[in-house]
């Protein structure tokens, strides 16, 4: 396929060129109707673009077919059968996958280091769970991707399941053995569908992990506003074989998806797959060497701990993504939200992740050497700095068995159940009806539907104290919690 094209841009330009005036929505009417306080900021070619697929960048039929050229060149330059654009972010893409493998009260198995959106999912979806429990890293606490066996072994306890989940890689670059856990889920006669939020770069250079395509999954979505060069809500579904079929996908993201699609998501979306097909070995082989230096120089400065290949030499994961910097700093004496918030405070360093045990930071293509070298002294200077940052009271991390809960309810039934406010030091024993999820990364705690234990409060509590954000928690201080209701 001719991939110097670009459909979605070229539709646009066109619509320029042909200087239309459009007497519906977005209101603001190409930028004409807004504040001028606020095109200072954002720019006025940010209005400019922002047209309608129909009777704006395609006419009532659609017969140019502008969007369908534009996902045929994308499914084409990632090597899937089929490619579909969503405009409402890979939460929402997540949540469609799963809803055209597994319907109300059907079974889908889901790795439990999910990110929130997934087991949203589950709550809207109305699937009914089976946990695959992930690969515990005890020295780092951290979890990486359940592996191939852990796979068969709940297929073979639940086999009316109708696919599987499996979140790679990780917010943290630890990737799963993709294509050990398809054949797995192949052989069981089910689809496996990746949530490969943080992978949208891997097609297009050797040197990072097996993309899901060429790694033998059935249904891949991606985010390229995470770590590709589209904006934010850009997402991609990625179909090939049969076992998920295409009319169910269509028609479940019709069910979910916005009716107003942003023309600015498909047009970088069109733009960012030709500049990676014409320029994406280049780019992300200079931010390979970048990460690379960068690492190394961390790993160089005292207290710090940088994450790489040692954790898949170690057993513990399939692979890692190296574009992903990811930094223990416990030895300094802080937590990682402690660096990360002194980073922004004192040196404007935002970095993309942070815990209890490290930050992180994602390297894309779009970095040079002024960011990197910008990074590198923030690092120092939070290393020379280290004592002079408050300490806090410690979080008290829990052993791994102690986040593995019992799944007392259904999620959706306890969510959507009647419920009660009770006190935490009374909570131990009852059935949440709500998530809690330290943030970032975003992975629930306790899920609806889950028995609450004294171990996870006193972790919860104790993170709150030290400055933990758990937002989408009733209470977000954890001294109540929401839980199902006693008959």
């Amino acid at each position: 396929m001719d991939h110097s094209r670009v459909p979605v841009l070229e539709a646009l330009q066109e619509f320029r060129r042909r200087g239309d005036v459009a007497y519906g929505p977005p209101g603001h009417k190409q930028g004409r109707g807004v504040d001028p306080r606020v095109a200072e900021i954002v720019g006025l070619d940010v209005f400019r673009s922002d047209v309608l697929s129909l009777n704006g960048l395609d006419d009532r039929r659609q017969s140019q077919g502008v969007l369908n050229q534009a996902q045929e060149l994308m499914a084409d330059a990632v090597g899937a059968e089929q490619a579909f654009f969503s405009t409402c972010g890979s939460s929402l893409s997540v949540k469609t996958a799963m809803l055209a493998v597994a319907g109300p009260g059907e079974k889908l198995l889901l790795s439990r280091n999910a990110h929130k959106s997934v087991v949203a999912g589950v709550v809207v979806n109305g699937v009914e769970p089976i946990w695959v429990r992930p690969k515990f890293d005890r020295e780092r606490h951290i979890a990486h991707p359940p592996e191939p066996d852990d796979v068969r072994r709940r297929l073979e306890e639940h086999p009316d399941a109708k696919g599987m989940l499996l979140i790679t890689p990780t917010d943290w670059g630890t990737c799963a053995d993709v294509r050990g856990v398809a054949r797995v889920c192949h052989e069981f006669g089910v689809p496996l569908i990746l949530d490969e939020a943080w992978g949208a770069h891997l097609p297009f250079h050797p040197g990072l992990p097996a993309w899901g395509m060429d790694a033998e999954a059935d249904l891949v979505v991606t985010s390229v506003h995470k770590m590709g060069g589209a904006v934010e809500q850009s997402s991609v579904f990625h179909l090939q074989y049969d076992r998920v079929s295409p009319e169910a996908l269509k028609q479940r993201e019709d069910l979910l998806g916005t009716t107003s699609a942003s023309s600015l998501v498909y047009a970088t979306l069109d733009g960012w797959r030709r500049h990676m097909v014409q320029h994406g070995h280049e780019l992300l082989d200079t931010a390979l060497h970048r990460a690379e230096r960068i690492r190394v120089a961390a790993g160089d400065m005292p207290g710090l701990r940088p994450m790489g290949q040692e954790v898949v030499e170690e057993g513990l994961a399939a692979s890692f993504d190296p574009l992903k910097i990811v930094i223990d700093v416990r030895k300094l004496g802080i937590s990682g939200m402690q660096a990360a918030e002194w980073l922004r405070a004192h040196r404007h360093v935002d970095v993309g992740g942070s815990d209890t045990c490290r930050i992180s930071a994602s390297i894309t293509y779009a970095d040079d050497d002024e960011t990197e070298k910008l990074l590198v002294d923030a690092l120092r200077v939070l290393v020379d700095s280290a004592d002079s940052i408050e300490r806090q009271p410690p979080v008290h991390l829990p052993e791994p068995s102690v986040l593995e809960l019992e799944q007392a309810m259904l999620p959706r039934e306890a969510f959507f159940a009647e419920v009660e406010h009770v006190p935490a030091e009374r909570a131990a024993g009852r059935i949440a009806a709500e998530m809690i999820s330290p943030y970032p990364p975003g992975v629930p705690v306790i899920a609806p539907g889950e028995v609450i234990t004294d171990e996870v409060l006193d972790y919860l509590r104790s993170g709150v104290e030290h400055g933990v954000l758990i937002p989408d928690a009733a209470d977000p201080s954890v001294r109540s919690l929401r839980v199902v209701a006693r008959g």
